[in-house]
């Protein structure tokens, strides 16, 4: 927490009207932070800064990330607001599940549009004032299907392991300011989302496949992402961290070797 005669933090967070983006949102606020609330979903970001009740901490801000005249808006209303940015979390991201025959075009560029394009917008107008100011750190959520591919997640995944590589491309550019960047990939998180489109035969295949057995929640996400952004944290750029229970170190055999092991219930020895 700052002192109180020193300038609160400003981080900025995109998608974050709800889920992961909305616990990064809070995580930052407890932590001292003004926060500046980047979505578009107009009614859902009202009704979160209602729920937040803190005007005086939170710009909570309409904004399609795919769109650089609103990004750069974005941008200037904050400065204008705060007069600096210290972090910026790349959340906002859309996904379509469909098999790759079936995936149109527009269906393609709609998921790259958002989540990669915004991503390299927003790095931009906000990497520069970060940039301007040698200090701050930036942090895109990618995923675990932008390190091992999975069904379904043509557009969603390539556009996720593209985010690992701008991280990559920003953090050797940026670094040279004192400004860090990396990227938090998530394995299956406990959302509204996730609720709607994981079938109980999809939970289970991620059960089958994560070896502590369980979802992810969204404050076990934020927690990541604020250490990341962090002092703590403070040597650690151009790095891609799965949060993901150990996904994406697990191969063959798990429901095998529980079994074996007695490990019936999902979860047993976590």
């Amino acid at each position: 927490m700052p002192h109180s005669t020193e300038p609160r933090p400003v981080a900025v967070v995109t998608g974050a009207a709800r889920g992961i983006g909305l616990a990064i949102a809070t995580w930052f606020l407890n932590k001292g932070y003004n926060v500046a609330l980047l979505d578009n979903d107009e009614t859902t970001l009202a009704a979160t800064e209602a729920t937040l009740a803190s005007p005086d901490t939170v710009l909570a801000r309409p904004c399609d990330v795919s769109d650089q005249a609103e990004v750069d808006a974005a941008a200037a209303a904050i400065m204008a607001r705060w007069g600096r940015v210290d972090a910026l979390v790349n959340n906002a991201g859309v996904a379509v599940f469909k098999p790759v025959l079936e995936t149109s075009f527009a269906e393609w560029r709609h998921v790259l549009g958002t989540n990669l394009d915004g991503a390299f917008l927003c790095a931009q107008a906000f990497g520069a004032i970060m940039v301007a100011r040698k200090s701050g750190a930036i942090v895109n959520i990618a995923s675990i299907s932008g390190l091992r591919a999975s069904t379904l997640r043509v557009a969603y995944g390539t556009s996720k392991a593209a985010i690992i590589h701008l991280t990559k491309q920003l953090a050797v550019e940026f670094g040279n300011y004192g400004v860090r960047v990396n990227a938090v990939c998530p394995g299956p998180v406990e959302t509204e989302m996730a609720k709607l489109v994981h079938s109980v035969a999809i939970r289970s295949d991620y059960y089958d496949t994560i070896p502590l057995g369980r979802y992810g929640t969204v404050e076990e996400m934020a927690n990541v992402v604020g250490f990341l952004c962090s002092k703590e944290a403070s040597y650690v750029n151009g790095q891609a961290l799965a949060n993901d229970g150990g996904f994406d170190a697990a191969g063959v055999g798990l429901p095998t070797l529980r079994r074996n092991a007695g490990l019936n219930q999902v979860g047993d020895g976590a």
